[in-house]
């Protein structure tokens, strides 16, 4: 394998996409090699590097399954609840805190 092209940040040529614009034509890489990479550069760091895939070879998204809804109806549900009190606090758990903002934060009313 040689050598991936390397382009600069917004230069890389028509038919190559990142993951991200991909995802907005409702596509996936589907398994093929990366094509190319384009580098975004930065001061005093290393580039920012992201990988190009061909918009041709492409493979339309998998569609969600009902399992699938389920299964992340459930994951989402477990980040609502504290593991403190035990309640649906209502809004994702700050992993911050670990814990409800009644709990974290005692001495505030409770809403009813």
């Amino acid at each position: 394998m040689g050598a991936l092209p390397v382009y600069r940040w917004r230069l890389a040529p028509d038919g190559l996409a990142t993951r991200r614009p991909l995802r907005a034509l409702g596509l996936r890489p589907g398994g093929q090699d990366v094509a190319a990479q384009v580098e975004r550069p930065r001061c005093r760091r290393g580039p920012l590097v992201a990988y190009l895939y061909r918009i041709e070879q492409a493979k339309p998204v998998r569609p969600m399954t009902p399992a699938k809804w389920a299964a992340l109806a459930k994951a989402n549900a477990a980040r609502r609840l504290c593991p403190e009190c035990r309640r649906d606090a209502g809004y994702v758990i700050p992993p911050s805190l670990g814990m409800c903002t009644q709990c974290a934060y005692p001495g505030e009313q409770r809403a009813a």
